[in-house]
């Protein structure tokens, strides 16, 4: 009997995977945190009652409904603690190595995108880059220190300028976020975060750099991966 209900779980585990989890994760990109916790409660109750269907051959109980919604209910309060416990280890795991799966990245559309960051000394430079190149910026006194990737390496120039003038002129790009208040990045370039409520530490460009994510934008950056 125990290796019947091991069975049982085990083929409709394996099932939902195949038939429902993996075309949805295809079809959804990216696949957020709560599709995982959906899915994954989904997959309890239908345990549960193909379960509770095979108590009823074995031991020959009469299928009725209220019984049905009786165990639905009891599997739907287990499911409910498992679902949290999983989804939070699951989480954790993404922030640290998969974050990419996570972030609805523009990296395509934006290739060939060159912008401009405006120097405005009298005789600055502008820094002129593709976005994709882009990692993050940061604000040093009176000036804006911009970093980049060119051919693999992490580079960076200095502009006389403010963060929030550099947030103006790439207004139109969802992707550049200000994640500390003397910090802006580049969404697409994140591949890891390691943190908790109080503050992450974002990885750029698989370990070219590293930037904190103030408390106070901690909110902003979840829902860019709830």
């Amino acid at each position: 009997m125990s290796l019947a209900f091991g069975l049982v779980t085990f083929v409709c585990s394996v099932a939902m995977d195949s038939l429902i989890v993996v075309p949805l994760q295809k079809r959804a990109k990216p696949w957020r945190i709560w599709h995982h916790a959906l899915t994954l409660f989904i997959e309890i109750l239908i345990i549960g009652l193909c379960n509770f269907l095979l108590s009823c051959i074995l031991f020959k109980f009469p299928v009725e409904l209220k019984s049905c919604l009786e165990i639905l209910y009891w599997t739907a309060l287990i499911g409910i603690i498992v679902t949290v416990l999983s989804t939070t280890i699951s989480y954790q795991r993404y922030m640290r190595g998969q974050l990419n799966s996570l972030l609805d990245k523009t990296t395509q559309e934006q290739e060939g995108i060159q912008v401009t960051i405006h120097d405005n000394r009298v005789r600055g430079n502008d820094v002129q880059l593709p976005l994709n190149d882009l990692l993050y910026a940061e604000a040093q006194k009176n000036n804006v220190v911009v970093y980049y990737v060119d051919e693999g390496k992490l580079n960076q120039k200095e502009v006389q300028t403010t963060l929030s003038t550099l947030l103006e002129e790439l207004d139109n790009y969802h992707n550049i976020f200000q994640c500390h208040r003397s910090f802006v990045v580049n969404m697409n370039n994140i591949t890891s975060a390691k943190g908790n409520s109080n503050g992450y530490v974002l990885g750029l460009g698989g370990g070219l750099a590293t930037v904190p994510v103030s408390r106070s934008f901690v909110p902003k950056l979840k829902s860019y991966i709830a």
